[in-house]
């Protein structure tokens, strides 16, 4: 009976120390758990959507404008990649929230993500090209490209066409290269005609054929330069891995990129003109990869 009576007299009269270990208890885990149950999880790091293209495309325009929601009085070339949060605009909903209900609280948000603006100069895609080697939870990549300097015979068409050649082969290899392939995430790519609201413009549907014939000019001369050379003679396995697309086919066709699970699609738009800017198409790819 004095044991019971020692026992609930310690009970109800907790030590010093067993206070100060409760309180140290109640204060050290919350902390605990938010620091590496919920920051392990990932939740904590936006999706992000990459853009890329030639300098003069119209790349700080717009991200200016999916920033601020505000065209750029100014634009400078940029010097190393820019990372910007944005939000997408009102009445836009991101793919992951399209099955919750009306009244869901989530809904009355707006979702966002980073934008990552590259430099565009031949000197400096290196940043671009490293972007794409290790993703960090890219949901998709944005080639804008100027719908104006477009034209059979432009010298825009033939540098947009050798940088788009490399991007999209990166992304190839990036599948037939690891040995864990399906494993690996989609990263669905968007060319951007940019500049639409001018009269030189090309529309979409010309935007896309002249890019994929002069990417087969690309791809050809590339080819014959390593035959040319005597590098990979005999190797056919390395003749594969640097050609772009469907091996051996005549022609380029951005279609052929499905076999690596890469979608591309051409939608125009442009990011200033008279009567504003008409992004609404490009808006709503982004809301379908979030």
């Amino acid at each position: 009976m004095a044991a019971m009576q020692d026992l609930l007299h310690a009970l109800l009269n907790p030590s010093p120390l067993g206070l100060a270990i409760a309180i140290l208890l109640a204060v050290t885990i919350p902390i605990f758990l938010h620091s590496v149950v919920f920051r392990s999880s990932g939740l904590t790091t936006l999706p992000s959507i990459l853009l890329i293209g030639p300098s003069g495309s119209g790349k700080t325009s717009l991200i200016t404008l999916f920033e601020r929601g505000t065209k750029a009085a100014a634009t400078h070339t940029s010097q190393t990649p820019i990372a910007v949060e944005c939000s997408l605009p009102v009445g836009a909903v991101a793919s992951s929230d399209k099955y919750r209900s009306d009244n869901d609280p989530t809904n009355q948000t707006h979702k966002k993500f980073l934008l990552i603006d590259t430099p565009g100069h031949g000197k400096l895609r290196h940043h671009a090209l490293a972007s794409l080697t290790n993703p960090q939870n890219l949901k998709g990549l944005i080639f804008l490209v100027d719908a104006a300097t477009l034209s059979a015979g432009d010298e825009g068409l033939r540098q947009t066409a050798d940088y788009l050649h490399d991007v999209l082969l990166l992304l190839q290899k990036r599948v037939t290269g690891s040995k864990a392939a399906k494993a690996m995430k989609e990263i669905p790519v968007l060319i951007a005609a940019n500049k639409m609201d001018l009269f030189i413009a090309l529309p979409a549907a010309l935007v896309k054929s002249s890019l994929e014939a002069e990417i087969t000019k690309v791809r050809t001369s590339r080819s014959k330069g390593l035959l040319d050379s005597g590098i990979g003679m005999g190797d056919a396995e390395d003749e594969k891995d640097d050609w772009l697309g469907e091996m051996g086919s005549t022609s380029f066709k951005f279609s052929q990129m499905e076999e690596f699970d890469i979608s591309v699609e051409v939608l125009g738009g442009n990011v200033v003109g008279g009567e504003g800017p008409t992004v609404d198409k490009w808006w709503k790819w982004i809301s379908e990869r979030l």
